[in-house]
């Protein structure tokens, strides 16, 4: 976790628009506005999963190099507001968490609330629309978002037998392909929809994609295979070919609405 007195909700990775990929995560750090301290937490609960996706940020600047594209990372810690939410969803400031409590998220005014929407939550996600508008108009086409999470091995006791999920709702045009091409790489375990379903109202591709009608899929990556910087960007390279033959795939570009298993749209 790193301090500044200059803190910024969102990070920018250049790259060429015209290309007509935007790269998105959510969750690639665990860092905090000082006034926040720690959140009352000690500091080794920064180094678990529930402050940040152990090792995307990593993936996604690589993925980013690799492919010539934009990204979009988000600059904070969930634990501070999680920006792959909904306003209204009861999880966006959690005060428990995998077994721990956020005292500092407890109790919680209606004015700390907005304050974290307004001060980072809400230019974080203005920052993915006015890239995703970039894309948009420098490509003349339908952006294809793409966004990268990780997962961890273990949960509540369960153990995960997955090594990579493509997480999808009611557009497949990038999850089918995304699936069956990782699926042809006989060590690997592909889970659809799996360990997490890809219908969830409000959240960052449900924004930004699916309301626009736009290609998407986001991509959760087994955290202890990515711990490593040189692991993380292992995987990069793993993907950066299948991200770049589903960007040519004809039927991508297009502005087509599904609607969303979570009701009307």
């Amino acid at each position: 976790m790193t301090r500044s007195t200059v803190f910024a909700p969102f990070d920018l990775v250049e790259g060429d628009a015209s290309r007509g990929i935007l790269l998105v995560c959510d969750h690639a750090r665990r860092d905090l506005p000082q006034e926040y301290g720690t959140l009352g937490l000690p500091h080794e609960e920064f180094e678990r999963h529930i402050a940040y996706d152990i090792g995307v940020e990593t993936v996604t600047r690589e993925l980013a190099a690799l492919l010539g594209a934009p990204a979009v990372l988000a600059g904070f810690s969930r634990l501070l507001i999680d920006p792959n939410r909904g306003e209204d969803d009861p999880t966006l400031i959690r005060q428990l968490y995998d077994g721990t409590i956020i005292t500092g998220n407890y109790p919680l005014s209606a004015t700390e609330r907005q304050r974290r929407l307004d001060m980072f939550y809400r230019p974080y996600h203005d920052a993915v629309s006015a890239a995703t508008a970039s894309v948009a108009a420098r490509s003349g086409r339908a952006p294809f978002l793409f966004s990268v999470h990780s997962f961890t091995p273990v949960m509540q006791g369960m153990i995960r037998p997955w090594h990579v999920g493509v997480l999808w709702d009611s557009d497949d045009r990038v999850a089918r392909p995304l699936i069956d091409a990782l699926g042809e790489d006989p060590s690997l375990v592909v889970g659809d929809n799996e360990p997490y379903d890809g219908a969830l109202r409000g959240d960052t591709m449900f924004r930004h994609a699916i309301v626009n009608g736009y290609p998407h899929a986001l991509i959760e990556i087994r955290q202890d295979l990515i711990a490593t910087p040189a692991m993380a960007a292992g995987w990069a390279q793993r993907l950066a070919p299948v991200v770049e033959a589903i960007n040519r795939r004809p039927d991508i570009h297009q502005v087509r609405h599904f609607g969303s298993r979570t009701g009307p749209v």
